[in-house]
């Protein structure tokens, strides 16, 4: 390109392209060059060579001169430097029209026409204003096809790195690994390092670095200093290791500061420091709150610790406090020996350990010493291994409480019978006169019959000396029937709640902790929750919508659960302003109204079973979700070809679960009232979508009373009626979308999920009437009148197979065959919507 025709190109953006043009070369020449002089950068300034030795340096050295070598001959044959042209060729490419080279061209024809001339000039004008608008041109400096490995990434990391944590002055060592010489010009030197101790998290400090008179490091710190040059150049003298050194000159010297002194390095560039040691100061540990009792029973003992590096571990040590203890009943003997109790103190798992708090939580309950004084002394380690003890904190170790009087008395003879064996014959004496009459104070005969069994085997142990293990067994069981007295074994949820409310009622009158009244208080609401639902059952099928007969005046009482929940709120309010008085009335108040709700066993369950119950509910959903399919099948048909499918799907509606009928949703258009008004403008998939969810709910409402809980198949029943609840919330969601064949797809599963729980329950109940005896006779009068989906008879043994035609007298593979055939006949119809085609395929994939 002829650079003599003077341009009006901006001489920043030509610069700044040529610039850029020559960097690219560079770099595409001499990237290997530059790769290899960071390496090697990076090794000296890291100080690699001060770790192996002198001959291998030198080899390293030889081979990184040559590679240089070689790198830097390469590049120079392939540098090429730009030219101007060259830089006016890069700019003219990236400008539309190429117009530099237009400014540049001659005309070739036309130049004695005015007019030709004229036009010449006019174009030439307008690409020198284009020019004129050049931009500097972006050089192209990428290296991935000439370096695909990335080394020259890898080398500038390595040279940043020994940037930051490497020195200039360690390039200079290089040259004084000559034993006995020296580099010309510069004489003998030294470097040296102090680290200070890991678990302090300071960093390294390089000596030559170090401009100030004193030298602060942590004690335990190491000191590591090399000589270079001729020996005896440089010595070392040092008062702050143990021994201290005097005037050492041996090419490497290391010692360990444990304490304030001097530092000196005589020789060409010595310099002198005054070390000053930073202790390490133990940690300090403490008791931060009062012990205390969860409502588990567990121990909870904040303490706050502190360290100036952070707190490594800790333990706690418990003891007893045999002086504190008051030494009557059982205690009066000396107690047998005891080790004392330590255990690991909790630490935080993530921050920062130098200063903390944490709280101890620990089950004691079972333990000998529950319940009496005690010494807690609390101790912490940090990493230098420096041990730290509390103050001795005095409490009563924190247990569980037993409010039921007979589980707080087998536990107290427990706990003198862990004190010392000596006390065997006492425990049994009481234990005996406790059980000698067991009317009215024992709830369960499994407790007073477990409770003889022990006494027998403690009076037999007695009579030939108690041994330790023994004393073990026989503390375990006791321990045993206290927790059996205080939780009990019972189901009945009337009589959950009646324990709930005795054991509040203790609680508050013997003073326990907000915690414990808390758990009880929570107890009280699951029990009455409990026995609501069984109520709430009871109605629905008694159809009293919960009005309970009052046996003492026959007054009819209305409880709802909002009232009871509003009255269980006021007794904790109560007991939380500690108005005690006021919460133990409010409680007996409740107590009453509780028992004027009780309904003797058996009344109004109008001659069925609960299971019956349970299985003609399932089956009145299953109708009901088949009833939904159709509709929705219907729907699809009606929006692919509307008015032409009605003679088609005239066979469904006569079905029985065609209509959507059932007594949980008829408000909501379950008489087959959303088909009608589907054309009358309404949405009728919103319509579909409502008893969806009207559906699902009541799936979910007959879930929660189920039977069979506990078998097997009364949890495959559950499991599938889970399945089939999930694919109900699926059908829903598709069908607010307007997505029909989705929905039907999901309504399948949920029926099939719904059969197979059917079958599960049924095979539990048939279960359940084969193991009672003498019930098998109601529960077929029962069943005689029950009907499965489809409105057949079950068959034998609780089973929901029958023997009945399924199609009714007709022949069923014949009607199969139809059926299938039809499906077959409209799937090769491709004038139909896709999405009817592709549902039709996943019908055909099925059957």
């Amino acid at each position: 390109m002829r650079d003599k025709v003077k341009l009006p190109i901006p001489k920043r953006s030509l610069w700044l392209t040529h610039a850029g043009m020559l960097a690219e070369q560079v770099l595409r020449a001499f990237w290997p060059f530059f790769s290899i002089l960071m390496a090697v950068l990076a090794a000296l300034m890291l100080g690699l060579q001060d770790q192996v030795r002198v001959e291998f340096v030198w080899a390293a050295g030889a081979v990184s001169l040559i590679a240089l070598s070689v790198a830097a001959a390469i590049g120079i044959r392939r540098f090429h430097r730009p030219t101007r042209s060259e830089a006016l060729v890069r700019l003219d490419e990236a400008l539309p029209g190429r117009p530099i080279q237009a400014l540049i061209d001659d005309q070739a024809i036309g130049a004695t026409d005015a007019d030709s001339v004229a036009l010449w000039r006019a174009h030439k004008a307008r690409m020198a204003q284009r020019v004129s608008q050049a931009e500097v041109v972006k050089p192209d400096l990428r290296l991935a096809s000439r370096d695909p490995y990335a080394l020259r990434y890898a080398a500038l990391l390595a040279l940043v790195v020994a940037m930051l944590f490497g020195s200039l002055w360690r390039i200079g060592s290089v040259a004084e690994m000559t034993p006995g010489t020296a580099v010309a010009g510069q004489g003998p030197t030294w470097e040296g390092w102090v680290e200070p101790p890991r678990y302090t998290g300071l960093p390294t400090l390089y000596l030559a670095d170090q401009s100030g008179p004193a030298l602060s490091v942590p004690a335990g710190s190491s000191v590591t200093l090399r000589f270079y040059g001729e020996v005896g150049a440089h010595s070392l003298t040092e008062t702050s290791s143990v021994t201290g050194t005097e005037a050492a000159t041996e090419p490497e010297q290391d010692f360990v500061v444990t304490q304030s002194g001097q530092l000196r390095i005589e020789g060409p560039a010595g310099r002198d420091w005054v070390v000053d040691v930073i202790g390490d100061a133990p940690p300090i540990i403490d008791v931060a709150g009062r012990a205390e009792a969860e409502a588990g029973g567990q121990m909870k003992l904040p303490f706050q610790s502190s360290d100036d590096y952070g707190v490594v571990s800790g333990s706690a040590l418990i003891e007893l406090d045999l002086g504190a203890v008051d030494r009557r009943y059982g205690l009066t003997t000396e107690p047998e020996p005891r080790e004392v109790i330590e255990i690991e103190l909790p630490m935080p798992i993530t921050g920062d350990r130098a200063d903390f708090t944490e709280d101890l939580i620990e089950d004691f309950s079972e333990h000998p010493w529950a319940h009496l004084p005690v010494r807690i002394t609390l101790m912490a380690r940090d990493a230098a291994d420096q041990q730290s003890e509390s103050e001795p904190y005095l409490t009563a170790l924190p247990a569980r409480r037993f409010f039921d009087p007979l589980a707080a008395a087998v536990i107290e003879q427990r706990r003198d019978l862990l004190w010392s064996r000596e006390n065997g014959a006492r425990v049994a004496q009481v234990l005996r006169a406790v059980s000698h009459q067991p009317e009215g104070l024992f709830r369960s005969d499994t407790a007073y019959l477990r409770l003889r069994v022990l006494l027998r085997r403690l009076e037999t142990f007695n009579q030939y000396g108690l041994k330790q293990p023994q004393q073990e067994e026989i503390a375990q069981a006791l321990w045993d029937l206290a927790v059996l007295i205080e939780d009990g074994t019972l189901a009945d949820a009337l009589e959950r709640m009646r324990r709930a409310q005795e054991r509040l009622s203790e609680a508050m009158q013997n003073g326990a902790s907000e915690e414990e009244i808390a758990e009880l208080m929570q107890e009280l609401r699951e029990a009455t929750q409990d026995y609501l639902q069984q109520l709430q059952r009871l109605a629905q099928q008694n159809g009293q919508d919960g009005e309970r007969q009052s046996g003492q005046n026959g007054e009819s009482l209305q409880m709802s659960q909002d009232d009871l929940q509003a009255m269980m709120d006021r007794i904790q309010e109560l007991m939380e302003q500690g108005r005690m008085a006021e919460a133990q009335q409010a409680l007996e108040e409740f107590q009453q109204m509780m028992e004027n709700m009780r309904v003797t066993q058996g009344q109004g369950q109008g001659g069925q079973s609960e299971g019956q119950q349970a299985m003609e509910g399932l089956a009145e959903t299953l109708r009901e979700q088949q009833g939904l399919s159709d509709q929705a099948f219907r729907d699809l048909q009606e929006q692919f070809n509307p008015g032409g499918q009605a003679g088609e799907s005239q066979g469904n509606e006569g079905r029985n679960g065609g209509q959507g009928r059932g007594q949980s949703h008829e408000g909501q258009g379950g008489q087959g009232q959303d088909s009608d008004q589907a054309g009358e403008g309404q949405s009728g998939q919103g319509s579909l979508a409502d008893r969806q969810q009207a559906l699902r709910d009541e799936l979910r409402r007959q879930e929660q009373g189920l039977p069979g809980a506990g078998t097997q198949e009364g949890e495959a029943a559950r499991d599938a009626l889970g399945r089939a609840g999930r694919a109900m919330d699926e059908a829903e969601q598709a069908l607010r979308g307007d997505d029909l064949a989705e929905a039907i797809d999901r309504q399948s599963e949920a029926m099939e999920a719904l059969r197979e729980g059917m079958r599960s329950l049924g095979e539990a109940l048939a279960e359940n009437q084969q193991n009672q005896s003498g019930q098998g006779t109601q529960e077929g009068e029962a069943q005689a009148n029950n009907r499965d989906p489809l409105g057949r008879n079950p068959g034998a043994a609780g089973s929901i197979s029958t023997d009945d035609n399924l199609l009714q007298g007709e022949d069923v593979y014949r009607r199969a065959r139809e059926l299938l055939d039809e499906i077959r006949r409209r799937t090769g119809e491709t004038d139909r919507p896709t999405i009817e085609l592709e549902y039709l395929k996943r019908l055909l994939e099925r059957f």
